[in-house]
């Protein structure tokens, strides 16, 4: 069953901005797809099991970016 997950990113400004997040979101374990768009911030991610949080804010973080869950 697939989860979905969202988070609010803050600091993307272009599609190098969205690359850059996709790219270290894509390393986690579970992930099947990954929405980023820096006009809104969102970045939605569809998983094949429960991600961890930290996991995710982490590799955002690695980005350059900073995340928050929503809801």
């Amino acid at each position: 069953m697939t989860q979905t997950t969202e988070f609010q990113v803050t600091g993307m400004s272009c599609s190098h901005c969205e690359a850059s997040v996709r790219s270290e979101v894509e390393k986690i374990a579970g992930v099947e797809t990954i929405q980023v768009d820096a006009t809104s911030g969102s970045l939605v991610i569809a998983s094949s099991q429960p991600l961890s949080d930290a996991d995710v804010l982490a590799a955002v973080d690695e980005a350059g970016y900073e995340a928050v869950r929503v809801g």
